[in-house]
Order: structure tokens, then sequence, then C-alpha cells
């Protein structure tokens, strides 16, 4: 039986590149920065502090809050969102070892 290309990656390897990957949209970037901003959840904030319509803006909190980088609490019709600072640092920590390993 043929052997899964993942296979021959750490673990360490994939969630760092899902992270990365997650990072690659300038309006997740955007989003992130006003999570950090508010330091509180935000609910319909969000939406309109982007120049995005509402739905865009679900897709992009999907996919950080899908890797674990925010988190999201329902509070009656809405979704409150926050930075999730715990999986934040640790990505921070494996990015940083990546470059140190991969530069100068």
């Amino acid at each position: 039986m043929a052997k899964s290309k993942l296979e021959e990656f750490t673990q360490e390897e994939m969630n760092l590149a899902d992270i990365a990957k997650a990072l690659s949209h300038p309006a997740r970037i955007k989003i992130l920065k006003i999570l950090s901003a508010k330091n509180v959840c935000v609910c319909g904030d969000i939406v309109e502090l982007m120049p995005l319509a509402q739905a865009t803006v679900s897709q992009h909190l999907k996919e950080l809050k899908r890797v674990g980088l925010i988190e999201g609490e329902i509070d009656g019709p809405k979704v409150c969102y926050c930075l999730n600072t715990k999986v934040m640092e640790k990505a921070k920590e494996e990015i940083n070892k990546l470059f140190k390993k991969v530069c100068c």
C-alpha cells in the first residue's frame, strides 16, 4: 500500500503550515489586529470595521477559528470573538523557531 506523503512531515510542520495558510489573507490579519486592539470579545463590530460583506468576514472568522487562533462564543443571536492567546503564543514560538533555523 502506498504511503501518504503527509506522513513524511511532522505534526509540528503540518500545524505551522495550517496556521500560515490561515494567516495568508490580509483580511484575516486585519481581523487579528482588530481583536488584539479591542482586547475583549467582539461581536458585530468586526464587520463594521472591514471593507467586506458580512458573509465574507464570517468565512474569514471561520478559518481563523478552525486553526484555533480565535475563539467564538454564542451570545444570543450573535457570536462574540476573541483571540486565543495560548494558540497565538504557540504559533509565535513556532514561527520564531522556524526563522531562527532558516535565517542568517
